[in-house]
């Protein structure tokens, strides 16, 4: 996974995670509702996080499957190219 990917992820988790602490803190409930909606905040968080890790686990799976092709193709032309020059200079 890219550096820039990481960053995305860790600031979408503290972020999320933030924002949800501050919004459950100053929410005028007894420590029996909040602690349910810690625990249902914290939920959708993970949730959200693993969907994010998914995703960006995919784009970079596919990223490198393409770079790979891409390699590969580069490879056989360059050996081609070699081949061909060296039939050239004994004919």
């Amino acid at each position: 996974m890219s550096e820039n990917s990481r960053n995305l992820l860790a600031g979408l988790f503290v972020g999320g995670l933030v924002g949800a602490t501050l919004g459950i803190l100053f929410a005028p409930k007894s420590g029996k509702e909040t602690r349910e909606e810690i625990s249902r905040k914290t939920d959708e968080l993970l949730v959200k996080t693993k969907e994010g890790y998914k995703k960006a686990a995919d784009k970079c799976a596919e990223t490198v499957q393409s770079s790979k092709s891409k390699l590969k193709g580069a490879i056989d032309a360059g050996v081609e190219a070699y081949r061909q020059a060296n039939v050239e200079k004994t004919v």
